[in-house]
């Protein structure tokens, strides 16, 4: 499917031809995944490692291909380190919560919500200064308070340091922090192509879910340049999962549905623990980032 899917997204006749659209021998590229949600659903090491041959096939060295996410305690629960291919570098932006040596103090994003202390995210090291292309790999799930998190999150919330200040129970400013994070340079530009894992669709308790009850094998993947329709196109299909669920929308803003008990919301599809942002979405396409009008994405299904 992804074969079929860069062929298609390029126009290009080979797979080859395809790949070295976006990316060349002497890049050094960088893996976005989503490792939050491991076991039950995060950037599937299968994928991954199609991805990694892909571009060992355009000649882009083992050494040169960074798998990344910002926690690496989450890479060990997804057991990247041991399922993929040798000499391929797997780095975690941090250690722990509290380890800010990874990021750069001299990039940042600045803005003030909840009158925190710092106001500042930096951006990570390895983004600023090591990579020069990023290939997005995001999962597709709903997010208790950014609505979704797909190529937009896991690349600018990924990428950032000081992204929970953003959030404070019941109230989210993810709207508009994660698009002016994915605005920020050189992650703006580096970043040229996204392919959403959408071989499970968690509709309700993401990112971290663990709840079978809550999770759709969908089946798919999305591949683009443009990280906004991906999303947008993601929201729809969550959406309607949830319609067919009886689920209130993602977008729901009635004060009975709040709850401050975690399990409460893990378990109930009616409940949430903030008022969730999915305008996120629409708020990165008016900065530039891409479209969140459905009527204007070019938006092709394949069938595998």
């Amino acid at each position: 499917m992804l074969e079929l899917g860069m062929k298609e997204l390029t126009g290009e006749s080979t797979v080859r031809a395809a790949w070295l659209k976006f990316i060349e021998p002497t890049d050094v590229v960088g893996i976005k995944i989503n490792p939050s949600g491991a076991p039950a659903c995060c950037s599937s090491p299968e994928l991954v490692r199609e991805i990694i041959s892909a571009l060992q096939d355009v000649r882009v060295p083992a050494h040169n291909i960074v798998v990344y996410d910002r926690y690496e305690y989450e890479m060990d629960i997804g057991s990247y380190q041991t399922l993929l291919p040798p000499g391929v570098r797997i780095e975690g932006i941090q250690e722990g919560f509290h380890d800010d040596s990874g990021y750069d103090p001299k990039v940042y994003c600045e803005a003030r919500f909840f009158v925190e202390w710092e106001t500042r995210s930096y951006m990570a090291s390895l983004v600023a200064h090591e990579l020069t292309k990023i290939i997005n790999v995001p999962t597709m799930k709903d997010h208790s308070a950014s609505g979704v998190t797909g190529c937009l999150k896991n690349l600018g919330y990924g990428t950032f340091s000081n992204v929970a200040r953003s959030h404070r129970a019941p109230y989210s400013f993810t709207d508009p922090l994660i698009g002016v994070m994915c605005s920020v340079e050189p992650l703006r530009s580096k970043a040229v192509l996204h392919i959403m894992d959408g071989t499970r669709q968690v509709w309700h308790g993401g990112p971290l879910t663990q709840v079978q009850d809550f999770i759709y094998p969908a089946g798919t993947l999305y591949l683009g340049t443009d990280p906004v329709a991906i999303d947008t196109i993601e929201l729809e299909a969550i959406e309607r999962k949830r319609r067919e669920r009886g689920a209130p929308s993602v977008s729901d803003v009635d004060p009975k549905n709040i709850t401050a008990n975690a399990g409460e919301f893990y378990h109930d599809p009616a409940k949430n623990l903030f008022y969730r942002r999915p305008g996120h979405i629409a708020s990165a396409g008016k900065l530039g980032l891409g479209i969140s009008d459905l009527k204007h994405i070019d938006h092709r299904v394949l069938a595998g």
